[in-house]
């Protein structure tokens, strides 16, 4: 049974080892621009806001309508008159064919569609930055999901070599056993051992399939592509400093730049508004054609004329009963209160900088620390076998070696991918994680 295990195990490490491919970070990333499905509905958005302020949405464009159609008329009509005589005339018919084009363009209104195109414009450029957002939220999520991978892939490997270690030990206790040695104890004690980092081995191995798959989801390709590997070598910008990333934070976030650009749309709000006060020219021109085709009934066999005219109108809501007021106060109101979420989100995001750089300073001298507790744990791990081969020791003392060596390799690899997560989350905060 314990033959079988191993053989099951080699067997999935051969065939997940064959047909490895290396995602480097940059592949991922290139992977995840062109294929995550945020990012296409983005591109979506974006495609539909251009299309609302280009200028044929704007109200600067003159409108022309054509309108045309034809009328059948049968009638039957009598007349008496007065001396007493009567006129009767059956089925009279009578065809009139019309046709008109009407021009209109608004000359002024106040001033609304100016405002109301430049309002589009800057609605634009929202959607960008909202685009900018869904971007660097989804490569934060990438990049954590990646080092996931990173992480768990060093966890397989550290329960792989801590397997192959039991292993040797039930071994070197069969043989103990076999020879007077070791006792019946000694080897089931290495079963447990060996029994218990399979389990733990293929759960492992079970934990990265899954962060395999999640990384899948954020890139936007097929979940059950898990024959890949990802670099576990993690860079540091060691250059980074406090300030620097406050500064940035409250000049390049791309929720402070949605908030003053909300700010800036609700003052061409204002604007828009007051053109209530003001008035409007709207010049029109016509043509018309317009014929009648009569039987023999009627005086004229043909009729027809065609023309055309031209008008302006001027239009003005001296008063309204104060409802321009109202929409006039009401929009200044609400750029009020984004000024008040302005200041509101500056303070979060000071806080969230700061957090975040305390986090960042705290991992990376965990790091520092786990490297050296890692060095030591292997140093006793070492001395731990000498000794158990010499007899020198039990193999408790031993497993404790194992695992102290198991759990400092564990505690390394997270620290690791927690110090480049937060040197992430800190470049984000900042606005600058497009550009690293």
């Amino acid at each position: 049974m314990k033959k079988n295990i191993f053989t099951i195990l080699l067997i999935i490490v051969v065939i997940q080892l064959q047909g490895q491919e290396i995602l480097t970070t940059d592949e991922a990333l290139k992977i995840t621009l062109s294929e995550n499905y945020d990012i296409k509905v983005t591109e979506k958005n974006i495609e539909i806001a251009k299309n609302n302020s280009s200028i044929y949405n704007s109200g600067f464009l003159p409108t022309a309508n054509l309108n045309g159609g034809v009328n059948y008329s049968n009638n039957n009509t009598s007349t008496e008159g007065q001396d007493g005589s009567v006129f009767d005339i059956d089925n009279a018919t009578s065809t009139n064919y019309n046709a008109s084009l009407d021009l209109n363009y608004v000359i002024f209104d106040g001033l609304s569609r100016k405002y109301n195109f430049a309002k589009l414009k800057e609605t634009y450029n929202l959607t960008e930055l909202q685009a900018r957002q869904v971007i660097e939220t989804t490569l934060l999520n990438l990049y954590f999901n990646y080092y996931e991978v990173a992480r768990l892939t060093e966890n397989e490997n550290n329960q792989k070599q801590s397997l192959q270690i039991s292993k040797r030990r039930l071994l070197r206790a069969n043989y103990g056993a076999d020879y007077g040695q070791k006792t019946k104890l000694d080897v089931l004690n290495a079963e447990v051992d060996v029994n218990n980092d399979s389990i733990n081995y293929l759960d492992s191995k079970r934990q990265l399939s899954n962060a395999k798959r999640n990384l899948n989801v954020v890139m936007g390709r097929d979940v059950n592509i898990t024959n890949f590997e990802v670099e576990t070598t993690v860079n540091y910008l060691f250059g980074l400093n406090i300030d620097d990333l406050l500064n940035d934070a409250l000049q390049n976030n791309v929720i402070i730049l949605q908030v003053e650009k909300g700010i800036t749309i609700g003052n061409y709000d204002i604007d828009i508004n007051k053109s209530g006060w003001m008035p409007s020219i709207i010049a029109k021109g016509s043509y018309n054609y317009n014929k009648s085709i009569n039987d023999k009934t009627f005086n004229f066999a043909n009729q027809g004329y065609t023309g055309f005219g031209l008008g302006i109108n001027l239009g003005w809501d001296v008063f309204d009963g104060g409802r321009t007021r109202t929409r006039v106060q009401n929009a200044k109101i609400a750029v009020e209160s984004q000024e008040i979420e302005k200041e509101q989100y500056a303070q979060q995001l000071t806080r969230d900088v700061y957090n975040a750089w305390e986090f960042y300073q705290n991992a990376l001298f965990k790091m520092q620390v786990q490297e050296i507790n890692v060095q030591t744990n292997e140093r006793n791990f070492e001395r731990t076998n000498e000794q158990y081969k010499l007899g020198q020791i039990n193999s408790i003392d031993f497993r404790l070696a194992q695992v102290n060596l198991l759990n400092a390799e564990r505690d390394l690899s997270q620290s690791k991918y927690d110090a480049k997560n937060a040197e992430y989350q800190l470049l984000y905060l900042a606005g600058n994680l497009l550009n690293n």
